[in-house]
């Protein structure tokens, strides 16, 4: 599966990483470490709504 910078990512190599299914995201600089298997498109709704606010 190819993985793709997301373009929220800063600079300074302080990179996320989307899966080109986008139903995971990963630290650039640990390619080979955990993955973060989610549902992009409903977190993103999440995050959108205020939701997740504390």
């Amino acid at each position: 599966m190819q993985w793709r910078k997301s373009s929220f990512s800063g600079s300074g190599g302080n990179c996320v990483q989307v899966r080109q299914d986008l139903a995971a995201v990963r630290d650039s600089k640990n390619p080979v470490g955990p993955v973060l298997a989610v549902d992009l498109s409903r977190l993103s709704a999440l995050v959108k709504s205020g939701k997740l606010d504390r």
